[in-house]
C-alpha cells in the first residue's frame, strides 16, 4: 500500500481539522494529492466557529511540501466546497 499515489489528483476532505478527517488529509497529501481541507472549526458539539483548525492542517501539509487550501463552508453547502477546489486548484478528483 505504500506505493499507492495520488499525484496530480485533488481530494476534498470534510471535517479535516481534527481526528480522522485530519489523518485522511495528511495521508492524501503525503501521497501527492492536492487537498481541500474543509472544517467549520467549531467544537465537537457544534458550538463556535474558527478557521484555525483547517489552517493548522493546511500549514502542516505545506510545511511537508504538499499543496493544500482551507475551506470553512458547512458540508450542507457542498457546492461552495467544490467551488473552493475549482477556484484554487483548477480541478476536482475525489
Amino acid at each position: 500500500m505504500a506505493d499507492l499515489r495520488f499525484d496530480g489528483k485533488v481530494a476534498v476532505i470534510t471535517g479535516a481539522g481534527a481526528g480522522l478527517g485530519r489523518a485522511y488529509a495528511l495521508l492524501f497529501a503525503s501521497r501527492g494529492a492536492k487537498v481541500v481541507v474543509n472544517d467549520l472549526g467549531g467544537g465537537r458539539h457544534g458550538d463556535g466557529k474558527s478557521s484555525q483548525a483547517a489552517d493548522v492542517v493546511v500549514d502542516e501539509i505545506r510545511r511537508n511540501g504538499g499543496i493544500a487550501v482551507a475551506d470553512y463552508n458547512n458540508v450542507i453547502e457542498g457546492a461552495k466546497i467544490i467551488d473552493t477546489a475549482l477556484q484554487n486548484l483548477d480541478e476536482l478528483t475525489y
